[in-house]
């Protein structure tokens, strides 16, 4: 199937590793051109340099910590620079750490909004007329099953991410006139370091080894395993592509049927 991506340019924010990159890859194999970002330079490179070589050439990057109040809009002229337009965005930011709902630090979690949600909404305005003007754009926006499903232990990133839900939703009934699709991304247990450190945490919190840990989570998920992030990145390739025209407003679950709710 061809994806139709060979002229269109994507901005994937978080890609030096874990789920980013595996999008950005996703994306560099069906012949779009791509810049990552991320907060460190070195591993970008490093990123990069790790691609195969065919697909070196079609990168571009630029470290900017989202947390910057000026980031937004500086990550949206540094995309611009390359091919004068961005056609698929992919919003994708860190983890905050995990905690209990009851004994939330209001100040970490209005940091945490300033990293998460603060920069998305921005970044994804400072873009959109581009998009409008063209007739043609794609937003993604990766989230976490814990939109659907609050996964406990994890109440900030339950919370920040369910609000770029509902303004991402809000967001697609706006646009999907002008040809652009805006969808949110819920992944579920996937092999990145994000979900390694999680298990690491909980297996503090229990006093367990990580592996039984693992091993529990794991059975716990239909398909019995965690997610491979390239299997991940297939998902966001397609959303991003000109065969999905016709998907927009929607969170769709990556997660090996872990999420049980209909």
């Amino acid at each position: 199937m061809d994806f139709g991506l060979t002229q269109k340019h994507a901005l994937v924010t978080g890609a030096s590793s874990g789920l980013g990159l595996a999008i950005a890859r996703a994306l560099l194999a069906e012949g779009a051109t791509v810049t990552l970002t991320g907060r460190s330079d070195e591993r970008l490179r490093t990123a990069i340099a790790d691609l195969p070589e065919a697909l070196r050439d079609k990168c571009d990057f630029t470290a900017v910590d989202l947390g910057d109040p000026d980031a937004a809009p500086r990550l949206a002229e540094a995309a611009t620079r390359r091919t004068g337009q961005v056609d698929i965005l992919v919003n994708n930011t860190g983890g905050p750490p995990p905690g209990i709902a009851s004994t939330i630090d209001p100040d970490v979690m209005r940091t945490q909004y300033g990293a998460m949600v603060d920069p998305v909404i921005r970044l994804t305005l400072a873009l959109l007329p581009g998009m409008r003007e063209r007739g043609w754009g794609r937003i993604l926006t990766v989230a976490s099953s814990g939109v659907v499903q609050p996964i406990p232990h994890l109440p900030m990133s339950n919370a920040l991410r369910s609000t770029l839900v509902g303004f991402m939703k809000t967001l697609a009934g706006e646009v999907a006139v002008d040809g652009v699709t805006v969808n949110v991304i819920a992944p579920g247990r996937i092999a990145t370091a994000r979900t390694a450190a999680l298990d690491g945490a909980a297996a503090e919190r229990a006093g367990k080894p990580v592996a039984d840990i693992a091993r529990a989570s794991a059975a716990s998920i239909p398909a019995g395993r965690y997610g491979d992030p390239d299997e991940f990145g297939a998902v966001a390739a397609f959303l991003a592509s000109k065969r999905a025209s016709y998907v927009t407003g929607s969170t769709i679950r990556v997660d090996g049927g872990a999420i049980r709710a209909v």
